[in-house]
C-alpha cells in the first residue's frame, strides 16, 4: 500500500497526516524536525507534500531528504485551488495536512532534491543582501530631503549598512569557495556574455532544477513561458504567468545586460523589436531564450558558445 504524508507547516509546529487517519504534531526545530524524520522513516512513504511557506519549511524538508525520504514542496496557490475543486472550503492546520495527502494521491508529483546546507546558507546570504540594498536606497532617498538635525543619523545609518554588504559579500565569497560543484557551475554560467558572479548565484541557489528539466518545463517554473489564452473563436494574448520570482529578477537583469552586450542575443533582440514586438515582450522571449541556454550548459557542462542559442 502506497503511504502519502501531507505537513503544514506553521512557524511553532508542524502537523503530519499520514494518509487520512492517521495524523501528530512535533515542534517546528531541530528536535522536532529529527523526530519527524526517524518516524516517516519507518512508514517508508511514497511521498512527503508540503507547502512553501515563506521558508518555514526549508529546515524541516532539508532534514527529511538528508534522511532519503522524498519530499516535495509545493506552491501552495496549486494546494488551494486543489481543495476548492474538491469541495474543501473549511481551513484548518489538520485540514490542511490532510488536504496535501489527498492531493499527492490525485496528482502524484514526483519528489525533488532539496537544497543542502550550504546551498540554504548562500540562500540566506543573498536574500541578506537583497534587504540590505533596498535599506540602503531607502535611507539614500531619505537623506535627500532629510532635515539637517537627522541627517547625520541617516549617514550614519548608510554607512553602517554599507558596512553589512559588505560583510555579506565577504561571507557570501567565503561560502561560495567552500562549495566545488557549485563553484565550478557559476563559473560556467559567467562565461556567458551579461551573467555576473551574483546573478549566477542566485539562480544556482534559487533554481536547483537548471539542467534538469527540459526547455519548457524550466521556462513554466520560472514565469517565463507564454500561455495561451484562447476561448471558443477568442484568441487572446499569450502572457506569462506565475513562477519563482527570486531566479526570474536575477534573469531579468542579465538579459537588461545581454540585449545590449551579448553578441548572439542582442541580435535576437534586435530581431524581434525590428518585427514589431514591444519592448517588455522582446525582454520577457529573451529572458526565456537565456535561460534555455544555460539549461543546456548545466545539462551538458559545456561553457557559452556563440553557436549553442541554435540548439537550445
Amino acid at each position: 500500500m502506497r503511504i502519502y504524508v501531507g505537513i503544514d507547516v506553521s512557524k511553532a509546529v508542524l502537523d503530519v497526516a499520514v494518509g487520512l487517519k492517521q495524523a501528530w504534531q512535533v515542534p517546528n526545530d531541530a528536535a522536532g524536525q529529527r523526530e519527524l524524520a526517524q518516524r516517516l522513516a519507518g512508514l517508508d512513504p511514497e511521498l512527503i507534500v508540503m507547502e512553501a511557506t515563506g521558508g518555514l519549511e526549508r529546515a524541516a524538508a532539508a532534514e527529511l531528504a538528508a534522511g532519503g525520504l522524498p519530499v516535495r514542496v509545493i506552491n501552495p496557490r496549486q494546494v488551494r485551488s486543489f481543495a476548492r475543486a474538491r469541495g474543501l472550503l473549511a481551513k484548518t492546520d489538520l485540514i490542511d495536512a490532510r488536504v496535501l495527502v489527498q492531493f499527492g494521491e490525485a496528482i502524484k508529483p514526483e519528489a525533488r532534491a532539496q537544497p543542502d546546507e550550504n546551498t540554504r546558507q548562500l540562500q540566506a546570504l543573498l536574500t541578506r543582501r537583497r534587504q540590505l540594498l533596498e535599506m540602503l536606497g531607502m535611507e539614500r532617498n531619505r537623506l535627500c530631503s532629510a532635515h539637517r538635525v537627522v541627517r547625520p543619523q541617516v549617514r550614519r545609518t548608510i554607512a553602517w549598512l554599507e558596512q553589512q554588504l559588505q560583510q555579506c559579500d565577504r561571507d557570501t565569497d567565503g561560502s561560495l569557495k567552500s562549495s566545488g560543484v557549485l563553484r565550478d557551475q557559476v563559473e560556467l554560467l559567467t562565461s556567458v556574455p551579461g551573467i555576473a558572479q551574483r546573478t549566477a548565484l542566485s539562480l544556482l541557489t534559487w533554481l536547483p532544477e537548471l539542467g534538469r528539466l527540459n526547455r519548457r518545463e524550466i521556462s513554466a517554473l520560472v514565469g517565463v513561458a507564454p500561455f495561451n489564452r484562447d476561448s471558443g473563436r477568442t484568441r487572446g494574448r499569450r502572457t506569462t504567468y506565475a513562477g519563482r520570482c527570486a531566479p526570474r529578477a536575477a534573469l531579468y537583469m542579465a538579459a537588461l545586460v545581454a540585449a545590449r552586450h551579448n553578441p548572439v542575443l542582442r541580435v535576437f533582440y534586435q530581431r524581434l523589436r525590428a518585427a514589431g514586438k514591444p519592448g517588455k515582450v522582446a525582454l520577457v522571449a529573451l529572458m526565456r531564450k537565456l535561460l534555455c541556454i544555460i539549461n543546456v550548459m548545466l545539462r551538458n557542462a559545456q561553457p557559452w558558445q556563440p553557436t549553442l542559442p541554435k540548439a537550445a
